[in-house]
């Protein structure tokens, strides 16, 4: 009889994509959750609000994630209601650091990056035991290799939102066509000084075309 492991019973989702730009930060999925083989879900979400200033995404355990980002969401507005501000985006990477920390022996499985746009744009990547570091450009999960390929070769520093967002939506096309954990769709998502936006499919297809095929 075949031994099927803890691990191909998890509901897992990846890969996503993290970009800082002059105006904010850019954050880029795809839609897909898997259980071991199995494609679990079509529709999973991987990028989610914090609050109008700060996002996140997250690869690894959805129940994990979910946990995680409801938890976030209620210190992030219980801080806003007790001290009359937003948190900021190192507070909440900060936060969640110390809480993946205290839970290390017992780690949640999962990839999360912060991101968000105070008086800059800043994105922090955590790993399952509250490791915690600052990128301009990053990507998590098991597609991660390969987005990293293109953004690497691609990325500009310093430049505006509407230069960076075809590169990410490109190493995540890239993800999708190589790694099996990796698609049905993509999710983009933007934080500038104006808040939190998440695109419509249609706005994502005509960033897509902009993208030259090689």
């Amino acid at each position: 009889m075949e031994e099927i492991s803890l691990e191909s019973k998890i509901l897992k989702g990846t890969t996503t994509v993290g970009l800082t730009c002059k105006e904010g930060v850019v954050f880029v999925t795809d839609k897909r959750a898997s259980m071991g083989y199995l494609v679990a879900s079509k529709r999973a979400k991987k990028t989610f609000n914090i609050n109008d200033q700060v996002g996140a995404t997250v690869a690894g355990s959805v129940g994990d994630a979910n946990s995680l980002i409801r938890l976030i969401h209620a210190e992030a507005r219980l801080y806003e209601m007790n001290n009359g501000r937003k948190m900021s985006t190192e507070s909440v990477a900060t936060l969640l650091s110390n809480i993946l920390q205290g839970n290390k022996m017992f780690p949640y499985l999962v990839q999360i990056l912060i991101g968000g746009f105070d008086k800059e744009a800043r994105i922090f990547s955590l790993d399952p035991i509250g490791g915690l570091t600052e990128e301009n450009v990053t990507a998590t999960g098991s597609g991660s290799p390969i987005a990293y390929g293109i953004l690497e070769r691609d990325f500009i520093e310093d430049k505006g939102i509407k230069d960076n967002i075809p590169i990410a939506l490109n190493a995540m096309r890239s993800a999708i066509e190589r790694d099996i954990a990796t698609g049905n769709g993509i999710d983009l998502v933007t934080i500038t000084v104006k808040g939190f936006k998440r695109y419509e499919d249609k706005e994502i297809e005509g960033f897509l075309k902009q993208i030259k095929t090689k």
